[in-house]
């Protein structure tokens, strides 16, 4: 057990209508927190982050401090109480170390040491010691399939200097019986093309199954594994809580076999043998090995959780199927991530889902969950579309109240919280290497740029990001109507639902609750959570464009309450929060959702310490 916390249990008395029964009044208990939810009839305490709410910033587009355009770290450490008043629990940085930036940041060329762009290692620091002093926790994005080709180790290994020389995959290629010398295999990489470029000065093959100044690391080199580690070991040492790890699925890739690599087979998915959905990747992701370095890496972690019981945690991100994302959970006795990344709604969920597509792919990660493993649910992120501009402007505050209420952790992309949508960047303004290498005339399909523009923080110059002349990319066009200062000031906003949900969510009910969840056909997915002896939530979602019953809820819930009282609703719903409703007489506007209590007990904030 490594959390040690309290609950704050708050009394109100006499049930004042208009008022959200809460239980908020006169009364707090402070205890233990394991003994206080033992009393309760909970078995064991929750360690701080498996409930918890992280939010992604991407460093180089959320504040700029000195007015170059680009945001920096001085800039995140100026926003984190922001991120704390919106009841953020652990912060994500996308990657800060030194980089050439052919892909922003996850090209790196050096592994202790920041970008110059976004300070240094005192800027670091000052970060740090405010995270800590606001009680957030700092996660860094650790990118171990590549550096770049401008890091030491790389310059190094081409020269064959011991012990550098086999720390990226290497192969002289093969060569036909009239002395061509071709790649030894087809393999394409994720941004097109050969993933093999050839070295004159090493006079061999390198594989990068990103860019070509993006070569791969060899995990099958055991100096190199040691190395990684040490990485990991330097920043644990500088107090952070934990990594994000970039690209698992491609850490290893297929072992040779008479002296080359085996070719993947042809998909017929595409006919552009240049687009990496040409080829089946069997022999460049989920091979097995990979699951054993996560397995390795979280060894690390937790002997930096032993000295001091204050738990490190690993998220893991990987596009990959199902079942091999379970395992990045650990296996038998050896654990792995304990925030493997579920991608199944961002991944497959469109402008025109249904009801029962959001409930197919909240039950495909739900029902393959191992045992005594935690939820989490990922909307968006840096390298897909906004939640407005992939599953529409208007169930923004759908999709928020649904990531806020479901089981157990949450990850929210910045801007999301206030509904920021993709701004379309023309070609010759576009810096995205995938938009580039795809041409003006397809970039729009690869390019990240749109998702990338800087946060809005209020409508002047540049959306209050920066007071340069010219950003690294354009704020959205709409940011003098769309940003944090309007949204605070408004009755009811984007922002203003985001923080209510997210003050909820740290209620017993929300913590602990169970989880029951329905459709009614195509438009509704109603979800019920309970605890004993303090009372239940349903939150109703509507993905029909028309308004649907309400009385749904008692259809679905034979045993729920004819009046149940709102906690928290989408920007369409009139309701008030607080206001007690007859479910059979209200009707939910179209693509808009309500969470709804009924409480019989004191439903308390549950607050953690490690």
């Amino acid at each position: 057990m490594s959390s040690r916390g309290y609950i704050e249990l708050t009394v109100q008395r006499g049930g004042v209508p208009g008022k959200l029964e809460d239980y908020s009044g006169t009364m707090k208990t402070f205890a233990p927190l394991l003994a206080t939810l033992l009393l309760a009839g909970f078995g064991s305490a929750l360690q701080w982050w498996e409930h918890g709410n992280f939010y992604q910033v991407y460093p180089r587009s959320f504040k700029d401090s000195d007015g170059n355009g680009i945001g920096d770290l001085d800039g995140v450490t100026e926003k984190l109480q922001y991120l704390k008043d919106i009841g953020m629990d652990g912060i994500w940085l996308s990657p800060i170390f030194a980089s050439p930036m052919a892909d922003f940041g996850y090209d790196i060329s050096d592994f202790y040491n920041i970008q110059g762009e976004y300070g240094d290692l005192a800027a670091f620091e000052r970060l740090s010691a405010k995270c800590k002093e606001l009680g957030l926790r700092l996660i860094l994005d650790f990118v171990p399939n590549h550096t770049s080709d401008q890091h030491e180790y790389f310059k190094q290994s081409v020269q064959k200097v011991d012990p550098y020389t086999n720390y990226y995959v290497w192969h002289p290629g093969v060569v036909s019986e009239n002395g061509t010398r071709t790649p030894p295999s087809n393999w394409i990489s994720v941004f097109r093309g050969s993933a093999w470029e050839w070295n004159e000065d090493r006079q061999e093959y390198y594989l990068h199954q990103f860019l070509k100044e993006q070569p791969d690391l060899n995990y099958r080199d055991p100096a190199l594994v040691e190395e990684m580690k040490n990485v990991l070991k330097f920043w644990l040492n500088k107090g952070v809580s934990g990594f994000r790890i970039d690209a698992v699925p491609y850490l290893f890739e297929s072992i040779e076999v008479d002296n080359r690599y085996v070719d993947e087979p042809v998909s017929r998915a595409t006919d552009d043998p240049e687009n990496p959905a040409y080829l089946i990747h069997d022999q460049t992701m989920d091979q097995p090995e990979t699951y054993d370095m996560i397995y390795q890496w979280r060894t690390v972690l937790d002997e930096f959780t032993a000295k001091d019981n204050q738990t490190r945690i690993m998220m893991t991100e990987g596009y990959t199927s199902i079942p091999n994302v379970m395992k990045f959970f650990g296996e038998g006795e050896r654990n792995g991530a304990q925030i493997p990344f579920n991608f199944q709604m961002i991944s497959n969920l469109r402008k025109t889902s249904t009801a029962s597509d959001f409930a197919r792919y909240a039950n495909l990660w739900l029902d393959n969950l191992p045992a005594g493993r935690r939820s989490n649910w990922v909307l968006g992120n840096h390298d897909n579309n906004r939640i407005g501009s992939r599953l529409g402007e208007a169930k923004i505050d759908l999709y928020n109240i649904a990531l806020q209420t479901l089981p157990d952790i949450a990850v929210t992309y910045y801007g999301e919280e206030i509904g920021m949508v993709d701004q379309p960047i023309p070609f010759n303004e576009t810096v995205d290497p995938a938009g580039l290498r795809a041409g003006p005339d397809d970039y729009a399909l690869y390019s990240r740029d749109p998702a990338r523009t800087p946060m809005q923080w209020n409508s002047d110059k540049n959306a209050g990001f920066s007071t340069a002349d010219k950003t690294w990319l354009p704020a959205a066009s709409n940011y003098k109507q769309l940003n944090v200062k309007a949204q605070d000031a408004a009755q009811k906003s984007h922002l203003k639902l985001f923080k209510r949900l997210t003050k909820y969510r740290k209620r017993q009910i929300l913590t602990h609750g169970d989880l029951d969840l329905k459709t009614t056909d195509s438009n509704l997915v109603l979800y019920k959570r309970k605890v004993d002896k303090v009372g239940y939530v349903v939150v109703v979602l509507n993905f029909s464009d028309e308004p649907q019953s309400l009385a749904a809820i008692k259809q679905q819930f034979p045993g729920a309450d004819d009046r149940l009282q709102v906690v928290a609703s989408s920007k369409l719903v009139t309701i008030k929060d607080s206001k007690w409703i007859n479910v059979a007489d209200t009707e939910l506007p179209g693509e808009s959702a309500i969470v709804l209590q009924k409480l019989w007990g004191p439903n308390p904030i549950v607050v953690y310490e490690a």
